[in-house]
């Protein structure tokens, strides 16, 4: 299929809208109470979340940055049902999970075409993100309810029924939308956008129980609309996105020019006491929506949607002394998504979306330089093209190809990374 080139232009941004398909729901407040215990180092906000303001916010912008577009490095699209959204590949990289906003689509990598699509597993449910987790024998998916479906990755690949092992579920949870397990497998998070809090559970007993019971520990209450969620390498900090602040400033709410936040979490103090395991909060720009981390777990980086912007902040700082943590600030195209590190962590690609149809603007790849980034140089490498509504990302195992879920256009996207600047 042919792919459009792709220019990229300064545009108008309508901040409104969850990161769901649709648009965002009010906020529940969270039936789980902060505690009054604390775990040593860990700071517990009080109900009205605490927001540490970062020395040079990244304000929301209508802005785009201009960058030339970058035709090396192979891309292609190939259609698939339904509304692609998270996106994961398997350890062997032979084999990739997309939720196609319903069932989750089983598709096979390595062959001449390209990925082919071999199967689906239905959930009941809308499957939205996704997480292996560490031994690569389930699969989890968000499914827009109270938690997520956990699906055995063998019996999907060999096409046996039933796929589906069971849900996650958290009692009065609304609006799951990502789903994230630590290297050691223990637990399992979901962020729950409509009701601004994140579901914990304890994954290995509810495994182990053949998901009779969930084993819910309870909530996370974070800002407004939490989405984005990512791990340290070690597993010992989760790193949260909420579009906008519990309390912004100024009376503003989201869609109205608010901040919103990144949160650090204690994950070990979220296995014994979700409520009080929050570390720190800072603002990240408008709507920040995704969060990574370094290999070597010191940047976290976020996309902030409504800032047009791609920001990293010292992973030590947040922990530390968080309104001196944002390290640098990236104007990317609009309204970015999906992030995903490559080439060894010296490239990061980035998702520009355009999800709200900004006059003259169009969907595509940003690709930026870590080292030029965090050295405050100009860090805008280019623009790769992509379909419409570019969402989320997956790198394969050696790191050579990199796999795009293009939401609106119902495509999944293969960029081979070899011929990268």
């Amino acid at each position: 299929m042919k792919v459009l080139a792709v220019v990229l232009t300064a545009t108008a941004i309508v901040l409104a809208a969850g990161c769901s398909a649709g648009p965002a729901p009010q906020v529940a407040p969270s039936s789980h109470g902060p505690s009054s215990a604390a775990a040593p180092g860990v700071t517990s906000p009080p109900a009205a979340l605490r927001v540490t303001r970062t020395h040079a916010p990244t304000g929301c912008t209508t802005a785009t940055a201009h960058g030339r577009a970058l035709g090396a490095a192979g891309t292609s699209l190939e259609s698939v049902p339904g509304s692609p959204f998270g996106v994961v590949v398997t350890a062997d990289g032979r084999w990739s999970f997309v939720a196609l906003a319903g069932p989750v689509g089983v598709i096979r990598l390595g062959g001449s075409a390209g990925p082919a699509l071999v199967g689906q597993v239905a959930t009941g449910q809308t499957a939205l993100g996704e997480a292996l987790t560490p031994d690569g024998r389930y699969l989890l998916a968000a499914d827009n309810g109270s938690g997520a479906s956990v699906i055995s990755v063998s019996r999907a690949e060999n096409g046996q029924a039933p796929a589906l092992v069971g849900q996650l579920n958290s009692p009065g949870g609304s609006g799951a939308i990502e789903v994230a397990v630590p290297p050691d497998g223990r637990l399992a998070f979901v962020s729950l956008e409509d009701s601004g809090t994140i579901a914990v559970y304890n994954l290995r007993q509810a495994l182990a129980s053949n998901l009779r019971s969930s084993y819910f520990l309870g909530t996370i209450k974070v800002g407004l609309a939490p989405v984005g969620l990512a791990f340290s390498p070690d597993g010992r900090w989760l790193y949260a996105t909420s579009e906008a602040a519990a309390v912004p400033s100024g009376g503003a709410t989201p869609g109205e020019g608010a901040q919103g936040t990144l949160t650090v979490i204690s994950v070990s103090r979220a296995a014994t006491d979700p409520a009080a395991s929050v570390v720190s909060t800072v603002t990240a720009g408008c709507s920040p929506v995704r969060v990574v981390t370094s290999a070597d777990g010191s940047v976290v980086w976020v996309t902030a949607r409504g800032s047009d912007s791609l920001l990293a902040f010292s992973a030590a700082l947040l922990r530390t002394d968080p309104a001196r943590s944002l390290l640098a600030s990236v104007r990317v195209g609009e309204a970015p998504v999906g992030l995903a590190l490559v080439d060894g962590g010296k490239r990061i690609v980035v998702a520009d979306s355009d999800r709200f149809g900004a006059p003259g603007a169009v969907s595509g790849l940003a690709v930026v330089s870590v080292p030029a980034a965090l050295a405050g140089r100009p860090a805008l490498l280019g623009y790769l093209p992509a379909g419409g509504f570019p969402r989320e990302m997956a790198l394969t195992p050696d790191g050579r190809e990199l796999l795009v879920s293009n939401y609106s256009s119902s495509q999944l996207e293969s960029v081979d990374l070899a011929g990268l600047p």
